[in-house]
């Protein structure tokens, strides 16, 4: 388990408390996208096609630290566009240090040997570095060649200064689970701590359409990836053993899009980390106002296919923390590879799916247009800030 120990008790220690005060509903992981802009073009990714008044945005460190003492989680994952093209990215991670937080930044890495010296190791602290697989299938994910060797100089970086290091593995159907296996063995042998696992995830806005996975590819990859375990503990994995165990298709979960809310610069994003169909102002009125109901796995077209980890990690973890003797069992033995996969969930009275998405952006470049400038380093549109 890459996880440690005391992070693990402490997320625990959390739930419990939720639990004790009768909440149904609590996050568990804060997703923080204080921008948009990145330096790279991946085909696959949703996040990056916005109008450059957009992209230029960022989030205040005060905005930062204040959404995760709104919403209360306690781990932050920092995300984007890319945070390190974030100035003021190495305040906001001490800010959410001294707030008791774990913070997991991610980051393509190409700014990491530059912008390493601003950091400090903290044993709450990942660099979460995205790595996609082996350096043809990684470069392919991020649509330009030689990311992979700068990603890995700057990982094996990171470990030599004394951070934890994680990669951030996303998997599309065109992943050959020999390669990805050994992939895992070669990531394990330089040292990271640990290895985060998620499908592709299905942005609507993405360019590339096609190399999406659905449910039943997923749990038939994932198996083909975990039976070349030779040993269950061999590769050090940053996500829950159940959630691995949901991977391939051994669990009949639904999602929990509230465990790993999003606050990114439109506001709370609803209702989940992939969807974007409406924002509110506070992370108060995002839990009270969603109709919670009309999303997830049989309930919304758009959710048919999904199994990502912001979705389902939560609904595994409450599940590990609740029936411990499961997640013991998972952890102990790995992914169950073989045998009936559990029960899917019906389709059949899904709602048709919604498109609408341009009208959030109208809006916000309409709220934009009567903001007074700021200069960049507040979040403004001055030109200077696409250049962070």
């Amino acid at each position: 388990m890459g996880i440690p120990l005391s992070q693990q008790a402490k997320v625990a220690a959390y739930v419990v408390k939720q639990k004790l005060l009768g909440r149904k509903r609590f996050p568990l992981v804060l997703m923080l996208e204080p921008l948009f802009r990145c330096n790279l073009a991946c085909a696959g990714c949703g996040k990056i096609d916005y109008p450059d008044a957009i992209l230029n945005k960022r989030l205040s460190v005060e905005e930062c630290l204040r959404a995760a003492e709104e919403c209360g989680a306690p781990v932050v994952a920092i995300a984007g566009g890319e945070p390190l093209l974030h100035k003021e990215m190495p305040q906001v991670v001490e800010g959410l240090l001294a707030q008791g937080r774990i913070v997991i930044l991610c980051t393509n890495a190409l700014l990491l040997e530059k912008r390493i010296e601003a950091y400090k190791p903290h044993p709450r602290f990942t660099w979460d570095i995205h790595l996609d697989g082996d350096r043809a299938q990684h470069d392919w994910a991020v649509s330009q060649e030689g990311v992979y060797d700068r990603a890995v100089a700057a990982l094996k970086l990171a470990k030599d200064k004394g951070f934890r290091t994680a990669i951030n593995c996303t998997l599309f159907n065109n992943a050959d689970p020999e390669r990805t296996a050994r992939f895992f063995d070669d990531v394990t042998a330089m040292g990271v701590d640990s290895i985060m696992l998620s499908p592709g995830y299905a942005y609507e806005r993405a360019p590339d359409q096609k190399h999406f996975l659905n449910r039943q590819a997923t749990k038939e990859l994932f198996r083909n990836v975990f039976r070349r375990n030779t040993a269950p503990t061999k590769w050090r994995m940053g996500n829950s053993p159940l959630f691995l165990d949901f991977l391939a298709g051994n669990q009949s979960y639904g999602c929990t899009p509230w465990g790993n809310p999003t606050r990114n610069i439109f506001g709370w994003q609803r209702p989940c980390y992939l969807l974007g169909e409406g924002y509110a102002a506070t992370f108060q009125e995002l839990m009270d106002s969603t109709d919670w109901d009309k999303y997830g796995v049989g309930n919304y077209e758009k959710c048919a296919d999904c199994m990502v980890h912001s979705g389902f990690e939560a609904t595994a973890a409450v599940d590990a923390i609740t029936k411990p003797w499961k997640a013991v069992a998972a952890q102990l033995r790995g992914p169950r590879t073989e045998g009936p996969m559990a029960p899917e969930i019906d389709l059949s009275r899904q709602r048709p799916a919604e498109y609408v998405f341009s009208a959030h952006v109208q809006k916000a470049m309409g709220e934009m247009a009567h903001e007074p400038k700021r200069g960049a380093k507040h979040g403004g549109t001055a030109p200077q800030a696409a250049a962070e």
